[in-house]
């Protein structure tokens, strides 16, 4: 069975601490429209304390239990409140999938002074100066912790390099004395095993070993059902094969776990696949590019070519398709937002066809109160039909022209897809078993089509829009679950 999931988070969440209550809350009607897989954000102490959104990654231990940086809970809630919403998520048969962010450390309680080599950031295999001296931030020694959990302390040696200089109080990409970037990363700017922080040093076995022992810690302290794996261009790609192969050994099941490499090239993509042995998915990027380029070229786009150089055409089994995440959305590094009048659009595509496991975005969901988005029509419905309606091995495609492109999923419940571009259009499918039948468009109720006799029909739709129809009966259902759903979150 395919799945569908949700990334429960946006950049701009309140900084309130009660997000885990808010998960635990949600679950129930998450679970009803058709969600079975929930990415949480991370959910360990990053240097910002109480406002680290999580990427900032300072203790990973230290899951909102710990008095550090200025706080006990993390910007979501406390432990206790992550350990009892994964447990409602379970209850109403959700998998959680944690956020796992291994690249980097930020916040260290001590410096250290070593040395080091100033390096281009253009091209990182390239030494500006020779070794000099320098200050760093290297030292995790987690005094709020006091040993708990784990007595492993983090220095200058677990790490390749850095980008500060407390010495000078300059910024600058910093490589360790007797160091070398990992080799098997993303040639992005020469290297790109640097990000931010202090780069965790992936070829140190004592490092290694740590990062094995949280993760059997992490899942027996959680019980999470998988893994979101953040940054994994600039991870050393013979790192998680182990790493995840040891995880499901301990669950004694084949875990889930996608990989975010943010590169809009598939052979990369597939590269990093055949590399890393297929032990993850990883998010196809090259088809939200695709699908934001669509959405600002208009009636430009050839839509008959949306799929082409994606992951989800040539890697299926391994591709978690999405619209936008955190991000991508407005304000963020990585902006690259599908514009609004083709969200529905987007999702249609990823949700009602044969992905395995698309992706919605919390902000795409419920709307980002900061930049004044609202949730994109239709959303929910779409998530509905998907679990409750869609026979995905059984569709009829017409991805046959520039402007106005569609499909036919059949079988015992039948939905069809028109989308157009440019102009309105149409496309016509045949219906087998379905003769008679009244066809009710999600997007607005009054546009409906009769099949014939023989369970012809042709299904329409408006300028620049996407409909989707589904059978009068399936509607009805699909309404009282949805409303249902809608008035229990309020």
């Amino acid at each position: 069975m395919n799945n569908t999931m949700i990334q429960y988070f946006e950049w701009y969440l309140p900084e309130d601490h009660f997000h885990w209550n808010r998960v635990k809350n949600d679950a129930h009607n998450l679970s009803r429209v058709g969600f079975d897989r929930i990415w949480l954000p991370p959910a360990y102490k990053g240097q910002g304390g109480p406002s680290d959104v999580g990427y900032g990654v300072y203790d990973l231990y230290d899951l909102g239990e710990f008095d550090q940086k200025k706080t006990v809970w993390t910007k979501y809630g406390t432990k206790e409140e992550y350990i009892k919403a994964i447990e409602e998520c379970h209850r109403h048969k959700i998998e959680v999938i944690g956020d796992i962010v291994f690249n980097h450390r930020m916040g260290a309680d001590e410096t250290e002074k070593i040395k080091a080599r100033e390096i281009n950031w253009s091209d990182r295999d390239q030494a500006l100066t020779g070794e000099e001296d320098v200050e760093v931030w290297t030292r995790f020694t987690f005094p709020g912790r006091k040993g708990k959990y784990s007595d492993f302390i983090w220095d200058w040696s677990c790490f390749t390099g850095t980008d500060y200089d407390a010495r000078t109080k300059t910024t600058k990409l910093l490589e360790f004395n007797a160091k070398k970037w990992s080799e098997n990363v993303s040639q992005e700017e020469g290297n790109y095993d640097y990000i931010m922080g202090d780069d965790v040093d992936f070829s140190v076995p004592k490092v290694v070993e740590e990062l094995y022992r949280w993760g059997h810690w992490y899942l027996d302290q959680t019980k999470i059902d998988g893994f979101r794996l953040d940054a994994v261009k600039s991870i050393d790609d013979q790192f998680f094969p182990g790493w995840l192969n040891e995880m499901r050994q301990t669950r004694q099941d084949n875990m889930f776990a996608v990989g975010e490499y943010w590169s809009g090239n598939v052979e990369e993509l597939v590269h990093y696949l055949s590399e890393s042995q297929y032990c993850m998915t990883l998010f196809d990027v090259p088809l939200h590019f695709h699908l934001r380029d669509a959405s600002t070229s208009y009636d430009r786009y050839d839509m008959s070519k949306i799929f082409e150089g994606t992951l989800t055409k040539e890697e299926p089994q391994s591709a978690v398709p999405f619209v936008d995440n955190h991000d991508t959305q407005p304000g963020q590094a990585l902006e690259s937002w599908v514009e609004d009048w083709f969200k529905g659009h987007a999702y249609a595509l990823i949700l009602l066809r044969d992905a395995v496991c698309p992706c919605v975005f919390y902000g795409d969901y419920v709307g980002i109160e900061h930049d004044q988005k609202k949730p994109v029509a239709g959303l929910k419905e779409m998530v509905w039909i998907r679990h409750h309606l869609l026979d995905a091995e059984n569709l009829e495609d017409c991805l046959d022209d520039r402007h106005c492109i569609g499909w036919a999923a059949k079988g015992p419940h039948p939905v069809i897809v028109v989308m157009t571009n440019g102009l309105s259009g149409s496309k016509s499918f045949c219906l087998k078993g379905h003769e008679n039948a009244v066809w009710i468009d999600i997007f607005d109720e009054n546009n409906k089509v009769l099949s014939d006799a023989n369970g012809n029909g042709t299904f329409s739709c408006k300028d620049g829009q996407c409909s989707i129809y589904i059978k009068e009966e399936d509607h009805r259902r699909m309404k009282e679950d949805v409303y249902y759903e809608s008035s229990n979150c309020q």
